[in-house]
């Protein structure tokens, strides 16, 4: 590795990468952490579960509809002040979530919650390839969306402790949860603007030669790229890569949402549990996964494979869901819900490399956008049918099984759809005979 390219991308990695994983880790507490009020939410105000789940899951809704319009005004405003509006005005709708009274109202604040904070995740992946070039994609992706487990490693134990607020100042716990955890997302809203560079020309953290050289090799791999077949972003939203992707991210975020709003009250079910009990045990998947997603990614950029990087966690998930639905003790049934976990996190960040190998420009700010809107109606359609299932069933057999089914239909759409590693590796090479 020349020494230039060691020490702009060491600059470039701890400059954003720490930063933008914290934006994440409070863009995903004020996603999920509905899932922690969901045992006293719903019984406060009256809620079924598959009123609850339709309920959590409509945020995604929204998502679809807003996710590519909200990824190409980043594009065209810089991430710098866009993903700034987008932490302001879904910290301002995560706290209104304290106030809701009903199914009704907890419907079109989660609605209005899902079109604020539309746009985020994928302006974010977009954002990572204006700064990182190819083989660098999977490890920081894995660092980034290291965000989502370690949110519900801490983010549980802290949920639950403040749900044992329950009472003062005439409020419930769930309401305490809401409001303090809005708090982060509005004051990072200035931290955004301040910090953040929308590109590698406009960096003064860098000395010039080192921005010089970044640029250059990120123009190089988007050359290759586009000789391959540059897409505008309409022709990308209509590709069917970017489709069959967008089935792939749902057959991943389906089991993980599916499992993550309703984790907590499978835990609850274990026994006379305190809701700091119940908040410290619903982290361990996610401390697993944690640690698989660091791993994995990094092996995959290691060997330069992507396809089975994907599917081999997507299997992995399958058989986690499975034996989980069949245990009969709290012990087992968390061992096995531990090593889902680990597919869970695991497949993301590779999975994420398929479609910035091909995407680029304002076609890569829609295609990832596209995948990404798709691929979160799964967040919709993962609680609403877990909490049906749990409802008809009784138990969370057939809840469970339906998530493993969906794990499956990805992988098969990856081994079908395949990957092309000459994208990456032609770009690299590319890129270095400069």
């Amino acid at each position: 590795m020349p020494e230039i390219e060691k020490r702009t991308m060491d600059k470039v990695t701890w400059r954003l990468v720490p930063f933008l994983m914290l934006c994440y880790f409070i863009a995903y507490l004020d996603r999920v952490n509905v899932g922690f009020a969901g045992g006293s939410m719903s019984k406060d105000l009256g809620l079924t579960a598959a009123a609850f789940g339709g309920a959590a899951g409509i945020f995604f809704i929204a998502y679809f509809f807003f996710e590519v319009p909200s990824n190409l005004a980043l594009d065209r405003f810089g991430a710098r002040l866009w993903i700034a509006r987008i932490m302001l005005t879904w910290g301002l709708v995560a706290g209104a979530q304290a106030f809701v009274v009903g199914e009704f109202s907890l419907n079109i604040v989660r609605l209005l919650l899902g079109m604020a904070e539309a746009g985020f995740f994928p302006g974010v992946i977009f954002f990572l390839t204006l700064w990182f070039p190819s083989a660098y994609r999977a490890r920081i992706v894995g660092w980034f969306m290291f965000a989502i487990p370690i949110s519900t490693v801490i983010g549980s134990p802290i949920s639950g402790l403040i749900l044992n607020l329950e009472g003062v100042a005439g409020l419930h716990g769930w309401q305490w949860m809401f409001l303090i955890e809005a708090v982060p997302a509005i004051l990072m809203t200035l931290a955004v603007l301040y910090y953040l560079t929308d590109r590698p020309k406009e960096a003064q953290w860098l000395q010039p030669q080192e921005s010089q050289w970044l640029q250059d090799r990120l123009d190089a791999e988007r050359a290759n790229r586009e000789r391959h077949g540059a897409l505008s972003w309409f022709q990308s939203m209509l590709d069917v890569r970017v489709i069959a992707l967008g089935f792939v991210y749902m057959g991943c975020n389906i089991p993980q949402y599916g499992l993550s709003f309703f984790l907590p009250q499978i835990v609850k079910g274990f026994g006379d549990l305190s809701n700091i009990e119940v908040g410290c045990i619903t982290a361990l998947p996610y401390a697993v996964g944690a640690v698989g997603m660091l791993f994995w990614s990094r092996h995959s950029d290691k060997t330069a494979e992507r396809k089975w990087h994907t599917v081999i966690p997507l299997a992995i998930i399958v058989v986690g869901l499975a034996l989980a639905a069949v245990m009969p003790t709290p012990l087992t049934k968390m061992i096995f819900l531990c090593v889902a976990g680990f597919g869970f996190f695991a497949v993301l960040p590779v999975f994420w490399t398929l479609p910035t190998t091909f995407l680029t420009g304002t076609g890569a700010a829609a295609g990832i956008a596209a995948v990404n809107s798709i691929g979160n109606l799964g967040g919709y359609f993962g609680p609403q049918v877990f909490g049906k299932l749990k409802d008809y069933t009784g138990n969370d057999f057939a809840s469970l099984m339906f998530l493993a089914a969906c794990a499956i239909i990805g992988a098969v759409i990856v081994l079908v759809l395949g990957h092309n590693p000459a994208l990456e590796q032609a770009a690299a090479q590319s890129a270095g005979a400069e």
